[in-house]
């Protein structure tokens, strides 16, 4: 096989959380041979000049190359793209719902079909709280098709400064999943010793 970029596919659907798949795209464009493929929803667009003021089109820029939702012909809707795997971030209800029941509706539904039925790696970060049945019997689906649901849940145990920190930090457990090497938050090395007598 010859040599190729690591290839990601990157969607951003209509949840809250539009930073996370932001942060996600502009980590990936300072990584030496990743490659990034994005899909940005009409909703999305919406959450995103709500939640960061950006455009689609900046968002895109961050990305090596991109697809429009409506573009079930385009070459990541097929099994004979290769790629890595792909990422939906954040992953509202709707799209969690169209992958579990296998709808491929509309081309992040359906790249995220190809990921699973093709055995690669999968990760949706679903936003919603509280959760009711519906949402977790479709996290159940995903999961026992080999998909990995993870919400961006913060974690405190690195004593984080900003909601930059929490992100990242999130962020950069994503990037994990995929063995891509990075600095972008720091690891635990265990509980510090107690100062209590």
């Amino acid at each position: 096989m010859p040599d190729r970029p690591q290839r990601l596919v990157i969607a951003i659907t209509g949840a809250t959380g539009a930073v996370y798949g932001v942060r996600l795209l502009q980590h990936l464009q300072a990584m030496p041979g990743v490659e990034t493929h994005v899909i940005v929803s009409d909703a999305a667009v919406l959450t995103l000049q709500q939640e960061t003021g950006m455009t689609r089109r900046a968002v895109e820029a961050l990305a090596d190359v991109v697809y429009k939702t409506r573009d079930v012909g385009a070459s990541i809707a097929s099994g004979s793209f290769q790629s890595d795997g792909m990422v939906i971030a954040p992953c509202s209800m709707k799209t969690l719902a169209a992958v579990a029941h296998g709808l491929s509706d509309n081309l992040i539904a359906r790249a995220a079909d190809v990921v699973l039925k093709e055995r690669r790696r999968l990760i949706l970060m679903v936003r919603e709280t509280p959760f009711n049945l519906a949402h977790l019997r479709n996290m159940t689906a995903v999961t026992e098709m080999g998909g990995i649901v993870f919400p961006p849940l913060p974690s405190f145990y690195h004593n984080p400064q900003s909601i930059d920190e929490m992100v990242d930090h999130t962020v950069a457990r994503v990037i994990d999943l995929f063995g891509i090497d990075h600095a972008l938050a720091p690891r635990w090395h265990g509980l510090k010793p107690s100062t209590d007598a």
